[in-house]
């Protein structure tokens, strides 16, 4: 396909996945039970190294929450085992089982659209001091909490690829097997891929700022470059298996290890490879074949395959992460001197599945809640803030919300606008009778204008596939993409990374909701363009991508919570029995 043909697949694919009152978009209709994907990818043949289970209370500890948000505030941890194994729980592992009665599933630091985990995670690491694992490709079991040695890499090759980066740089990649979303969501699970992807994104550049690391998306990368990074184009790997495909490759390093290597000069991070160095790791000695999910093949969904093939990066336009000028500023929010541990919200982040109707939350924690999805540059260090700073690219996400129960603040329609010069661009693209207006104690600098005062619980409700967990929270919202301009300037690929913001948002607002008391789950389904009619928008310049809600939990006494590792899941029930 050329280029014209490229853009006219993604423009048909988000037509066609599109829910309207009077239908859905394709999906299977019933549930293969027989044919469940398994959501854990192992590669048998390939060596497991076992990851340290590290209790909460062990080294590296977990700064606090809030602390994580402070640039400079947490100091690097050494880049060791125990500090790797840290950046995969806070990240990509287990977080919990959930049984009730003899079904039982797991839960994962990072969300997924069903808790059917299409994400995959990669570990490309050269020898370290000090680090007791071999120069290599690993993949990251989540279910084992270890990884499995792909490749062979030589200590000198990888310094050669990464002499560009700081020292004691390292690579993560992820991948996503489209089967597991599609075999629930149909012809939609494309999209339900990229938002987890970008939930990802946010997991991992979180944990790395748990242990005062940095991490960005490498974004020059092409996805044929990722592909031979991570051995997804080894055909003979996956003769019997469900193929991945490639999303994207996040630098991860010290910060400690970043300013004596900047000292004394400008230094930028370039954000790419060169694939003349990468392809040299197809020619290291590989191990292990995927396994195969299910039992039966997967069914084919062709407009899923014609937009993967749309969608692919190519090479592009150079970015460069500037460190020079990085200061420690403080972060502006809302100050807490007590509160609990980045680690505590990240392993009991939940996504809930009913809210209560009653739970309230003040303005201030709005505005604050709010002000943490802002990608504004930090004047000072001239930096996004966490997590903002893991991506390169220029904002195009906005929140329209229906707000319901936030105390001194009006119920009805509003609209988070993050970034300000697009201000005037949305009052033309939405309703003309809405008023705009400031609240009057939102803070000068948080963007959010009230639109129409009103109860929008039922409208709420109605636009999100009918489910009450969108009217019963605090607040929902949807997420609106500058769709139009962003993929006629940057070109069909940018369509991922539309989705991907959303994640990232996505990931920001569930820990916001953990730390706040509360809970918040994405929502995948809503009627698409019934939710642009609500706001006005009449074209494809701005189109919702993923809705998301925040409410009062509720629990549900019939599910048993089990450790995720180190206890073996019986035992727990049992010890559980015996104390009634």
């Amino acid at each position: 396909m050329d280029a014209a043909d490229k853009l006219e697949a993604v423009l048909r694919y988000h037509e066609r996945t599109k829910h309207q009152f009077h239908r859905y978009a394709r999906s299977a209709g019933t549930l293969d039970w027989v044919n469940q994907p398994n959501p854990f990818r192992r590669y048998e043949g390939a060596p497991l190294t076992q990851l340290p289970i590290l209790g909460a209370d062990e080294e590296p500890l977990s700064p606090r929450y809030e602390d994580i948000f402070r640039r400079g505030a947490v100091q690097s941890a050494p880049l060791t085992v125990r500090s790797l194994s840290r950046l995969f729980e806070y990240s990509l592992a287990l977080s919990a089982w959930k049984q009730a009665g003899g079904t039982r599933w797991a839960l994962r630091s990072n969300p997924s659209s069903g808790n059917l985990h299409p994400t995959e995670g990669y570990l490309l690491i050269g020898a370290l001091r000090g680090l007791a694992l071999a120069p290599g490709l690993y993949h990251y079991a989540p279910r084992e909490h270890g990884l499995e040695r792909r490749a062979n890499g030589s200590a000198e090759g990888f310094a050669q690829w990464m002499r560009k980066f700081p020292p004691q740089a390292f690579l993560v990649g992820l991948s996503s097997i489209h089967w597991r979303e599609a075999w629930k969501y149909g012809e939609r699970a494309f999209r339900y891929c990229q938002h987890d992807a970008g939930h990802a994104i946010g997991t991992l550049r979180i944990a790395a700022a748990t242990l005062g690391w940095s991490a960005v998306v490498l974004h020059d990368l092409a996805d044929e470059t990722i592909e031979a990074l991570l051995g997804l184009n080894r055909a003979e790997d996956f003769a019997v298996a469900e193929r991945e495909q490639p999303e994207l490759v996040m630098l991860v390093w010290p910060n400690d290890s970043a300013g004596p290597w900047c000292a004394g000069a400008q230094r930028a991070i370039p954000l790419g490879l060169d694939p003349l160095v990468v392809g040299r790791l197809t020619k290291q000695v590989w191990s292990g074949t995927a396994n195969r999910l299910s039992r039966d093949d997967p069914v084919a969904w062709t407009v899923i395959d014609e937009v993967v093939l749309a969608s692919r990066k190519p090479m592009g336009q150079r970015y460069a992460l500037d460190l020079f000028d990085a200061p420690a500023p403080t972060h502006r929010t809302a100050v807490f001197q007590d509160g609990p541990s980045a680690g505590r919200i990240i392993r009991q982040r939940r996504s809930l599945l009913a809210c209560d109707g009653r739970t309230s939350i003040t303005a201030e924690r709005f505005y604050g809640m709010l002000a943490r999805v802002m990608p504004r540059v930090e004047l000072e260090a001239n930096r996004r803030p966490l997590p903002w700073d893991a991506i390169a690219w220029e904002p195009r996400i906005h929140l329209a919300l229906f707000v319901h129960r936030v105390d001194g603040l009006d119920s009805g329609l509003y609209v988070l606008v993050r970034d300000e010069a697009k201000l005037d661009k949305l009052k033309r693209a939405m309703h003309q009778h809405f008023d705009w207006f400031k609240p009057a104690d939102c803070p000068a600098d948080l963007p959010l204008r009230r639109l129409e005062s009103g109860d929008a619980r039922q409208l709420a409700t109605q636009v999100s596939c009918f489910q009450n967990i969108a009217g019963d929270g605090v607040f929902s919202l949807g997420m609106i993409a500058e769709y139009r301009e962003a993929l006629f300037t940057h070109g069909p690929w940018f369509y991922r990374q539309l989705f991907w913001e959303t994640g990232v948002i996505g990931q920001v607002l569930y820990l916001e909701a953990e730390a706040a008391g509360i809970g918040a789950t994405g929502i995948g389904c809503f009627f698409d363009d019934p939710v642009h009619r609500v706001f006005g928008f009449g074209d494809l310049e701005f189109q919702s991508l993923y809705h998301f809600t925040i409410g009062g939990p509720v629990e549900d006494s019939r599910l048993t919570s089990l450790a995720p590792y180190g206890v073996r899941e019986e035992d727990e029930l049992k010890r559980r029995a015996d104390r009634g």
